[in-house]
């Protein structure tokens, strides 16, 4: 008679950075299925967001640390949808620096996290190394590390002038050559390829079928990327979204490797855009209508809806962030798999539970 075994993975769990909760059944040492339990870190953000729509801006940046000046660029185009305004050029430039340098922020910092499950602690603190080149360069545009507050309804606070301009190309030249050695470790290393190849499976088919977003789609051959819209200034650039086919541990991590040296190369392309003008448009009046706004945010796509009546409180504002549709894919992944490769599998998603329980 077969028998198999139930057992919990988190919420507490040395692999998991936020409380998720998976329930495994195991047929010996593997996984024959998973469910996953979310709802521990509710914190009732999309309440607060309808209280003051200026304060909003703001409050946006802490549904999640990690993609913040996504969240507020998503808020504000929002907004300034419902108003019909334009944005300047030059801001809309200045956010899509920013939003690039912060893809590289997040996908170090998950990069980091999954060579850390794996075992490999050399190989986490060389990307929290470079991830700091970038965290400091930020600091320097914007006055904050993680919540950047530089996106307003209208624009950008902070203009980029001249010696900043230098300094962004000294750092985007000094981190080329960093995150080019860290791609060859991650493709190259036997141990690391060893533990994700072939690991946590995602066809393409179940990609559709569990609407997962971001690096998680594109890494299953799902060529899907919000910057081909053209948001901010991404028609202006030279966008070519990563895709991989393989739809394992190993092409999620590599997406995520590749679109940091394409996030480079879009740095780079937008500082001779930059040209003489305003960073900010006045709007004035309080916002009355619906709107709807996406970004690619680091993980994937990030939609806003707000309703607006005519007032300083806002009527709705809804979120529906990247994680929300990524990690309940973790389902489909597990089964088949060892109770080894579990904190593997799930770290590859990127999972972020502020985001998803927000």
């Amino acid at each position: 008679m077969s028998r198999t075994t139930i057992i919990p993975i988190g919420p507490q769990h040395p692999a998991f950075l936020e409380p998720l909760n998976v329930s495994l059944e195991l047929k010996e040492e593997r996984v024959v299925g998973a469910t996953l339990n979310l709802g521990y870190n509710h914190r009732g953000m999309e309440h607060a967001l309808s209280l003051d729509y200026k304060k909003s801006q703001y409050l946006v940046e802490r549904v999640c640390g990690i993609c913040s000046n996504h969240h507020s660029a998503a808020y504000c185009q929002t907004v300034e949808a419902i108003y019909g305004v334009e944005v300047p050029e030059r801001a809309r430039i200045i956010r899509t620096i920013t939003m690039e340098c912060q893809r590289i922020t997040s996908h170090l910092l998950a990069l980091g996290h999954i060579a850390e499950v794996v075992g490999y602690e050399n190989l986490f603190m060389q990307c929290f190394r470079e991830r700091e080149l970038v965290m400091r360069l930020v600091n320097e545009i914007t006055g904050n590390r993680v919540h950047y507050s530089t996106n307003v309804i209208g624009g950008v606070k902070r203009d980029i002038d001249a010696a900043m301009e230098r300094r962004i190309e000294d750092v985007m030249s000094d981190l080329r050559p960093r995150l080019e050695e860290l791609h060859a470790i991650f493709s190259r290393d036997s141990t690391f390829v060893k533990r994700t190849k072939g690991i946590g499976k995602l066809t393409r088919e179940q990609a559709i079928d569990w609407c997962v977003v971001g690096p998680v789609a594109r890494a299953s051959g799902v060529a899907q990327d919000v910057r081909e819209d053209g948001f901010a200034a991404y028609d202006r650039v030279r966008l070519r979204p990563v895709v991989r086919e393989e739809g394992d541990c190993y092409a999620r991590t590599m997406v995520r490797m590749d679109e940091c040296l394409r996030s480079v190369d879009l740095i780079e392309e937008c500082l001779p855009l930059l040209k003489e003008g305003s960073v900010v448009l006045s709007v004035k009046g309080h916002p009355s209508g619906e709107g709807i706004s996406r970004v690619e945010a680091p993980r994937g796509e990030l939609m806003y809806y707000v309703k607006a009546i005519g007032k300083l409180q806002l009527d709705r504002v809804k979120i529906r962030t990247p994680a929300f549709v990524n990690v309940p894919a973790v389902q489909a992944m597990l089964p088949g798999a060892r109770l080894a490769d579990v904190p593997v599998i799930t770290v590859s998603l990127d999972p972020c539970i502020c985001c998803t329980d927000r």
